[in-house]
């Protein structure tokens, strides 16, 4: 590259900062270089000097000064390292995928991000669903390991944008099934209840406590039960913390099936799969266009056994709630 350019910043690339957008632009000019020539004023924004951590905005000019010969970086592997085994099983969780957003049914054991003794989990999978978009898609909210089910994705930084601002803002309406040891009663109804997380040998976990913590809603009403032996439920966390559909229903006396961690051995009725029985059933929510986002996930086999054990038909029309119509009633 011998000229000067003038490049335009892309609706995609809105509020990112400057040199993270040269970087993603021209990757093989060093972080030491793009910082030599901000100081002498040689990239332009607009016209305008420019820091490297000042936002950009869609329709912006940036003024690329020229580049000379940059030697090349190693050729980058699309798939980010992604082992063949780990893509085929992450693009076989895909059920959902426009140009903004895909969105997966992760399965019951495995975890979204990384930690300690985590190796294998989805956020570094993400390369491998890059498809025809400029990056690797990211995450905008979390599930538990052990929950199957519903898990957004943002494919640009602008659909990032929106879709955190609809889970921070709880512009979402989340549906989840549970199968539980026990029937609540009322059949119906709304726990408020405060939840304070805490570490310990064995892991974070999450104790209900009359003040302090945070603030923690959810809705539930049962589909079906099988006399006073197990229910299913579905669920919807008003709030999202860590936990609190699991810690809810253990506080009403209805611990999720599979859930040793707030259910004890009660959560272990025999003929059950050990897996946790909560799946993350349903999301919708308004995109900034006013369109809607409505996707649904199928449960996973362990759950569907559990159903079948209990009698329970998958299909059942109680099953598809309408949270906004019980409302009212």
């Amino acid at each position: 590259m011998s000229g000067v350019r003038q490049e335009r910043v892309k609706r995609d690339e809105d509020g990112m900062r400057l040199d993270r957008w040269f970087r993603a632009r021209f990757p093989d000019v060093t972080q030491g270089r793009l910082q030599k020539m901000l100081r002498k004023g040689e990239i332009r924004l607009d016209g305008g000097r420019v820091k490297a951590d000042q936002r950009v905005a869609a329709g912006q000019t940036v003024r690329v000064p020229p580049l000379g010969e940059v030697p090349p970086s190693a050729p980058k592997d699309r798939d980010g390292g992604v082992s063949e085994a780990d893509r085929k099983a992450v693009m076989a969780m895909v059920i959902y995928r426009d140009p903004e957003v895909i969105v997966l049914n992760k399965p019951a054991g495995l975890a979204v991000q990384g930690g300690t003794r985590v190796g294998r989990h989805v956020d570094a999978m993400l390369p491998a669903l890059q498809f025809d978009a400029g990056e690797p898609p990211r995450l905008v909210h979390r599930l538990d390991k052990d929950t199957s089910g519903v898990l957004v994705l943002a494919r640009t930084r602008q659909a990032a944008q929106w879709l955190t601002r609809a889970f921070r803002d709880r512009d979402t309406e989340k549906t989840y099934w549970a199968i539980t040891v026990g029937v609540p009663r009322p059949r119906r109804g709304e726990i408020d209840l405060r939840l304070s997380k805490e570490g310990g040998p064995k892991g974070e976990r999450v104790e209900p406590v009359p003040e302090g913590g945070q603030r923690a809603i959810s809705h539930f009403t049962v589909i079906d039960e099988a006399g006073t032996r197990a229910a299913w439920l579905a669920m919807r966390p008003v709030t999202g913390r860590t936990h609190q559909l699991r810690v809810h229903a253990a506080a009403i006396g209805c611990p999720v099936i599979g859930d040793g961690k707030y259910g004890g051995e009660k959560a272990h009725p025999g003929g059950f799969a050990s897996t946790l029985h909560l799946h993350a059933r349903r999301i919708v929510l308004a995109r900034p266009d006013g369109r809607k986002l409505d996707v649904t996930a199928d449960p996973p086999k362990a759950f569907l056994e559990g159903l079948d054990l209990l009698g329970f038909d998958v299909n059942d029309p109680e099953a598809t709630v309408d949270w906004a119509e019980l409302a009212e009633e």
